[in-house]
């Protein structure tokens, strides 16, 4: 398959896709899919979204319906991301058969507790916060990515021996703790600032590790979890080869505004904020397309922002996706002059609506 005029970097070309792969991208002569000049990108990845269009990867059922919804809207591979349940739970979910062919592909999980701090638990059930436990964890299967709270007994032994990516979040842990596991072999930060100690001028926390420690950073970019300001800090500290752009999503995300249950609490959203009945902010409401924008809007160049939701993300998790170049995963979106996106190519097919 071939996909025609394509605007690639500020050049027009052509992409010629084998076997879901990327073959080569340069002029050729033969007849393709015409993309119009239209601007390409590589198709986002986003390694922290809990569900949308009224489902949640908790459900056991829906990853397909999530899958369609995200590929519309630009997402061409994605980390169904679980809550803090309980492990019989988590299980059923997580061993079950991956749906394929279905819009976005999915890569895999990331399971976002139960290893974390109580004390900074968020929009977590804290009824089943436990200690890490690396025996339990490898009757798990298809766990790409792993939030705990480097705090916990055990945690230093379950990062030398997890063979999932490991990230600090939902972590009260101080500087010395996150730089120990960063050294242990963890390699990002979960939802940064969120749910875990400030940057202080005096005790820099995990936020300071990462820094230190050369790991990546996610960030909510959705303008309501973290201010702009503190967005473009991250983006001048830690570039965008260690700032990943996340949604961290939730089931409202394509809805409108009302009540709807996460991690088996009841979430009210109004003005498009979720939040727990104790008012705290549970998850965003926004696909990783909307981040994106966002921080196109906060000044960050667009090239750098798509690599933060697509290269960068994909370099954590070690798959090859989120480049145009042969030999990766052909999977790109076309946008128009608004960035909205008008075609998505998921393992070299095109997506209809």
């Amino acid at each position: 398959m071939i996909y025609k005029n394509a605007l690639v970097d500020g050049e027009i070309t052509d992409i010629e896709v084998c076997d879901g792969k990327i073959k080569s991208i340069e002029k050729t002569d033969a007849d393709g899919f015409d993309l119009g000049g239209k601007c390409v990108y590589p198709g986002l990845v986003d390694i922290h979204t809990h569900g949308c269009v009224g489902y949640d990867t908790m459900d056991g059922d829906g990853l397909c319906e999530m899958s369609e919804y995200l590929a519309k809207n630009g997402i061409t591979s994605w980390l169904p991301t679980t809550m803090t349940v309980s492990m019989e739970k988590i299980k059923s979910v997580v061993n079950a058969e991956l749906p394929k062919d279905c819009g976005a592909e999915i890569m895999g999980f990331h399971m976002e507790g139960p290893y974390i701090s109580p004390k900074r638990k968020g929009a977590q059930n804290e009824k089943y916060i436990k200690a890490p436990d690396i025996d339990e964890f490898e009757e798990l299967q298809n766990i790409k990515k792993v939030t705990i709270a480097p705090e916990l007994d055990g945690s230093m032994d379950f990062i030398k021996k997890c063979d999932a990516v490991v990230s600090l979040g939902h972590t009260d842990a101080d500087f010395e703790c996150a730089q120990d596991a960063f050294r242990a072999g963890a390699k990002c930060l979960t939802h940064t600032f969120n749910a875990m100690p400030a940057l202080h001028h005096r005790d820099p926390g995990p936020i300071g590790a990462a820094v230190d420690c050369d790991g990546y950073v996610e960030v909510i970019c959705d303008g309501l979890h973290i201010h702009k300001s503190v967005i473009t800090m991250l983006y001048r500290t830690f570039g965008a080869d260690r700032m990943i752009l996340i949604s961290d999503s939730m089931r409202a995300t394509g809805l409108c505004d009302g009540e709807y249950e996460f991690g088996g609490q009841t979430i009210t959203v109004k003005n498009a904020v979720a939040r727990t009945q104790d008012g705290a902010i549970a998850g965003s409401t926004t696909n990783l397309m909307g981040c994106v924008k966002k921080a196109i809007e906060f000044g960050i160049p667009a090239s750098d922002a798509f690599k933060m939701a697509s290269e960068t993300p994909a370099r954590l998790i070690n798959v090859k996706k989120g480049r145009l170049l042969p030999g990766y995963d052909a999977d790109f979106i076309v946008v128009d002059d608004n960035l909205n996106v008008i075609r998505t190519v998921v393992g070299g097919k095109l997506i209809e609506d």
